[in-house]
């Protein structure tokens, strides 16, 4: 049975006043209004204070806040927004929306939100006035002094379906304290010169997927289309740091020629994942494309190619795939903007994305060094921040394993990666750098396994979770696992900048297991990507040793490691090795000595 997910969260829902009411006298009008007001101010009006839309209910929308400021920031923006979109409207024609929050404790299940919290909030939004918005007693006392608006106590009200009373407040604010744009129709309502506003884009990374486009000819292939994307939706959103766009919000573009930089500005998100499928005689193709809304230009495209025979197994490959491909690549166009801003007053954020830009594919002592500095910087400005916590411990591990560490890094770096598995919750990034930082700095295999797999538990698609999981199964002897996960992570990106990291895994345990050729190959393979890694020029050093082949070429690679790392030892490789089990270090040691290393 699969663990519960469970986060704390503002919930916000949204609905229209007497809306079977205006559908009655105006079907179209209505519709079309709604739709305007949704994209034009309601989705922008939440994504701009960090809020995620849930689901859209047709005449409503459910969303979640990290922050209740945020929540309440975002509504009273859009009531006060929509009554002055209102003034021009026929006052039996205006779209009127009311809003109930409430703060408490939500169960996550896929890309849904259950539990008393969303019941709460939507009884409150039915409580509202038009135009208004009702808060429970948990909303007022987090954001009582912090926002600018009053909260008129109504007593405890009894709601629909809920077992106790609940503490409720009316918000009322001043118009002058939040000043909205001038122009009060939403953009398909004006001229096309009227210039419409924006939202601004939050500080994480945003992404949208659109409508996949079906190019089969068969409206009856259209479910598949949109099964792939509210798969990949589902996935995209287990990605910490990462906000998603509802698939509700999303959909409202479906079959409209549309600008992509539009798009990104009405919703409020910096790429946008744009795609379709073909099918035709039993075979299936995907396309898509990862596009930076924010300047049109296109960051990555593929194809994907298959037959029809196990639809929803391939469904599942080609979800995994997508977003084990363009997860990455968001992240190298974070680090790419991060780097172009300037130097001073940077968030904890930024200075994390600076830092893995240092750390990056082909780290130097320097950049390390850097790396470090400004993790502890992010930490010091966010010390609730998993995902740096989990990059500091990886950063004082590559230069332990690189020789460029000491003692003081071993311990240094384990003590973070255990406040990054303290603080992860369900970060799967903080979860596997933390995991791996206790098997190899702390010397805890098993322990470290068990949160690396429960990173795994929430994006089965992660590649570097995955090499991760390998590593430390390795290290404990389960080699076949080991195998297993180098193997799964090489098949969801093959094209992945770091697939060198997957060639040097997998080789460790197919010499364990005494393949001496496989480890070899894959050793070989991963050197013509990253030539001078040391640790895989000893596999394959250790390979040729093991197998008694090619004695000259392993002489003439022994004398230039021995040139190029005059200090190396076998002692001081296996100190590296202390969280291996005994029998597979042997063997190395064993393997190195017939290679000729000093001992």
């Amino acid at each position: 049975m699969a663990h519960e997910q469970r986060r704390l969260a503002a919930i916000v829902a949204i609905d229209v006043v007497g809306y079977s009411r205006l559908m009655g006298r105006n079907e179209s009008g209505t519709h079309a209004l709604l739709k305007a007001h949704l994209v034009e101010r309601v989705m922008p009006s939440l994504t701009r204070h960090g809020g995620r839309v849930v689901k859209s209910t047709g005449d409503g929308v459910l969303a979640e806040f990290g922050s209740t400021v945020g929540a309440l920031s975002a509504l009273i923006e859009l009531q006060q927004g929509m009554a002055n979109a209102n003034r021009e409207q026929p006052e039996a024609d205006r779209i009127v929306f009311r809003a109930g929050v409430h703060l408490g404790e939500v169960i996550v299940e896929d890309n849904d939100l259950y539990g008393d919290a969303v019941n709460i909030a939507a009884r409150l939004q039915g409580e509202a006035p038009p135009g208004g918005i009702l808060v429970s007693r948990a909303v007022h006392e987090a954001v009582r002094g912090r926002i600018r608006a009053e909260f008129n106590a109504l007593g405890e009200l009894s709601l629909k379906n809920i077992s106790r009373p609940v503490r409720a407040f009316r918000v009322e604010w001043k118009e002058a304290d939040w000043p909205t744009e001038t122009v009060a129709q939403p953009q398909s309502l004006r001229s096309p010169a009227t210039p419409a506003s924006a939202p601004t884009h939050a500080d994480n990374p945003s992404i949208a997927v659109l409508a996949f486009r079906n190019l089969s000819g068969d409206a009856e292939r259209e479910y598949f289309a949109d099964g792939v994307v509210e798969d990949i939706i589902t996935t995209l959103s287990r990605i910490p740091n990462l906000m998603v766009i509802a698939r509700a919000s999303s959909y409202l573009y479906k079959g409209r020629s549309v600008d992509v930089r539009q798009v990104g500005s009405e919703l409020g998100v910096r790429y946008l994942l744009d795609g379709s499928i073909q099918i035709a005689g039993g075979k299936l193709r995907i396309s898509c494309e990862l596009i930076d809304a924010t300047s049109g230009r296109h960051l990555w495209a593929d194809r994907y190619d298959g037959t029809m025979e196990d639809v929803f197994d391939l469904q599942d490959k080609i979800t995994s795939s997508i977003v084990a491909t363009i997860t990455p690549r968001v992240m190298r166009a974070e680090i790419a903007r991060a780097q172009a801003k300037p130097t001073d007053n940077l968030s904890a954020y930024d200075l994390y994305l600076r830092a893995l830009a240092e750390i990056g594919p082909d780290p130097t002592e320097t950049s390390l060094n850097h790396a470090v500095e400004l993790l502890q910087r992010a930490v010091a400005a966010d010390p609730q921040f998993a995902s740096a916590y989990g990059s500091l411990a990886s950063a004082h591990w590559t230069r332990v394993n690189y020789g460029w560490g000491s003692s003081d890094d071993t311990k240094k770096g384990f003590e973070a990666a255990k406040l990054a598995v303290e603080l992860a919750k369900d970060n799967p990034v903080a979860l596997y750098l933390g995991g791996v930082g206790i098997a190899s700095l702390g010397g805890r295999p098993e322990e470290g396994l068990a949160h690396i797999e429960r990173a795994l538990a929430i994006n089965p698609n992660s590649p570097s979770a995955l090499r991760f999981a390998g590593a430390v199964c390795c290290m404990i002897g389960n080699h076949e696992e080991s195998i297993r996960y180098f193997e799964r992570a090489m098949q969801l990106d093959p094209k992945d900048y770091l697939a060198w990291e997957s060639y040097f895994g997998i080789s460790i345990p197919c010499f364990f297991f005494g393949r001496f050729d496989q480890a070899f190959h894959w050793a070989d393979r991963a050197l013509q990507i990253k030539p001078r890694f040391g640790a895989t020029v000893l596999v394959r050093i250790a390979a040729w040793a093991m197998a008694g082949t090619r004695p000259r070429e392993l002489r003439d690679t022994v004398q230039q490691l021995r040139a190029a790392r005059p200090n190396m030892s076998i002692a001081t490789i296996m100190r590296h090795m202390h969280a291996y089990r005994s029998a597979d270090r042997e063997l190395f040691k064993t393997a190195l000595r017939k290679a000729g290393l000093p001992e």
